[in-house]
């Protein structure tokens, strides 16, 4: 399956977010860029971390290069220009900032390797992303940071590949497991009760714990965090929705009482604002615990790489037919073997 091919008409900026680090984020991009001359697509490719580097700068572990054809417009800070193989032009000096300087926006002239790096916030990521397109990328790639997931959120990209594999467990049925329980996380319903989005559209500029339900009241806290218990004594017996405007954590979800769980659902922006292991999740779910969001995630797909930086791996045509069975519908493939 050709990721490229199969995306390119429908989305104009896709995310590909890793799991773990070592699930073949970096190594999914490369086969996306791969496939762009062949194509005819002209890319734009960016990132939330720091990406194309030969060894992982954290982990000492070796990492696959990024290299981009003749013709591919990148995000570049200004550190990393002259560590570049690829031939760069300048296309647009921009006001973002990272801890390797000045965000650049680059045309490559001529095909190499580069190493690349953008903003680390979802607003300057939208940003530089509009910016590439206006400067003619057809598509956008965002190869997003494991501890960013915000990458993912509806505003950032039109839709995300979820990069999952053997790093993530040495037991396949956990790696599926674990995998599935991100898929169920990112494909939450979106509200569709007008009223209760009406009011909370009304009071979505006053970033505070909104409950919904007979007498809507604002609860004044700007997060969740450590509140669980005083949302669970203030929560009234008619309120059908809680929104939150930060995230939903486990111990928040625990501090309301299971009956009023079972009557009255979380809403959050979007599925990156979920912070609930996989555990807890099955335990929340199966005690009444409901969950909507805003805006949802688009999944197109699932790569998975066979091989741990531990020493092990599995068979990838087991791997894959695992994971396919715990994330339904969605394709899913190891883009090194091809299926």
């Amino acid at each position: 399956m050709g990721l490229l091919r199969e995306t390119a008409n429908k989305y104009r900026v896709i995310s590909v977010v890793g799991l773990a680090k070592n699930t073949g984020k970096t190594t999914t991009l490369d086969a996306m860029i791969a496939e762009a001359p062949g194509e005819g697509i002209r890319l734009g490719i960016t990132s939330t971390g720091r990406d194309g580097e030969t060894i992982d700068i954290v982990t000492g572990t070796a990492k696959p290069r990024i290299f981009l054809p003749e013709g591919a417009v990148t995000t570049i800070p200004t550190e990393l220009y002259a560590l570049a193989d690829a031939g760069l032009e300048i296309l647009r000096m921009t006001d973002y900032r990272t801890a390797l300087g000045r965000v650049m926006i680059c045309g490559v002239v001529e095909a190499g390797y580069v190493q690349v790096a953008g903003p680390v916030s979802t607003a300057g990521q939208t940003g530089v992303c509009a910016d590439m397109l206006a400067l003619g990328a057809d598509m956008i790639l965002i190869d997003g940071a494991v501890d960013r997931r915000s990458v993912a959120a509806p505003h950032a990209s039109d839709a995300v590949i979820l990069a999952t594999g053997a790093a993530l467990s040495g037991r396949m049925s956990e790696v599926a497991a674990e995998t599935a329980h991100a898929v169920e996380i990112y494909s939450l319903p979106e509200l569709r009760d007008g009223t209760a989005l009406a009011e909370i559209t009304k009071h979505a500029e006053e970033k505070n714990i909104l409950f919904v339900g007979g007498e809507n009241r604002i609860l004044d806290l700007k997060t969740g965090l450590g509140a669980g218990r005083l949302i669970g004594d203030e929560i009234g017996e008619d309120c059908r929705y809680i929104y939150m405007p930060g995230a939903l954590t486990k111990s928040l979800a625990e501090g309301v009482p299971a009956k009023l769980r079972e009557k009255a659902a979380f809403v959050v922006t979007d599925p990156t604002k979920i912070f609930i292991d996989r555990l807890s999740w099955r335990k929340l779910r199966a005690s009444g615990l409901r969950v909507f969001v805003l805006s949802g995630i688009n999944i197109v797909a699932v790569t998975v790489n066979p091989y741990s930086p531990a020493g092990f791996s599995f068979d990838s045509a087991e791997l894959i037919k695992a994971v396919g069975a715990a994330v339904g519908n969605i394709p899913v493939t190891n883009v090194k073997s091809g299926y």
